[in-house]
């Protein structure tokens, strides 16, 4: 039996996004629950939300489902498809690790709960930002398991949209609302990339 690669990569990442939305709804319910005391969501966090999710789940969607637009599919290859659900999974398992360290302090925007407390345990002990990593690792698996040009980098141009307008700005705000507390934890953490970046 000959196995159809391109459908299997198309069924990987199908499933990585079921498992991503199964590993985000009860963090998201219990953050609920906890008021946000300071928020901003200028126009330029909501465009870089919106280029995000189209890159990293409706231009690939409409290509996994509809095959649109054909015209920029390219050879599929067992070894990317094997390499695309490794790193799938690793961005899975880290964002499990994520939601856990932040509990009720995670928010998908740039908000800060009441209480809200600086989360430096778990997998912050060794990135700040490790639900970015995620997301990169996300980007990256996309054109590994999805045989389109456009489908498989919308994912690393979306993602990488948001992140380099956002992550600045993120740190500003957790900087005026710890101060210290937060220059001594980025003085001992990288943003993304353990001991790198």
């Amino acid at each position: 039996m000959t196995i159809d690669w391109e459908l299997t990569g198309k069924i990987i990442w199908c499933v990585g996004i079921v498992a991503w939305g199964v590993i985000r709804f009860r963090p998201n319910i219990k953050s609920r629950q906890t008021s946000i005391a300071v928020t901003e969501r200028p126009l330029k966090e909501r465009f870089s939300m919106f280029v995000s999710q189209l890159g990293l789940g409706i231009i690939p969607g409409i290509w996994v489902f509809s095959g649109f637009p054909s015209q920029l599919d390219h050879q599929t290859y067992p070894i990317t498809i094997m390499i695309g659900a490794l790193v799938f999974f690793g961005s899975l398992l880290l964002f499990r690790k994520t939601h856990k360290a932040l509990g009720k302090m995670w928010s998908h925007s740039l908000d800060l709960r009441e209480d809200h407390k600086l989360v430096t345990h778990g997998i912050y002990k060794r990135v700040r930002h490790p639900m970015y990593s995620a997301f990169w690792l996300w980007a990256i698996a996309q054109p590994f398991l999805l045989s389109s040009w456009l489908a498989g980098f919308a994912g690393i141009a979306g993602f990488g949209t948001l992140y380099f307008l956002r992550v600045g700005q993120e740190e500003i705000m957790m900087q005026n609302q710890f101060g210290a507390e937060y220059e001594d934890y980025c003085n001992q953490t990288k943003r993304i990339i353990p001991y790198i970046y």
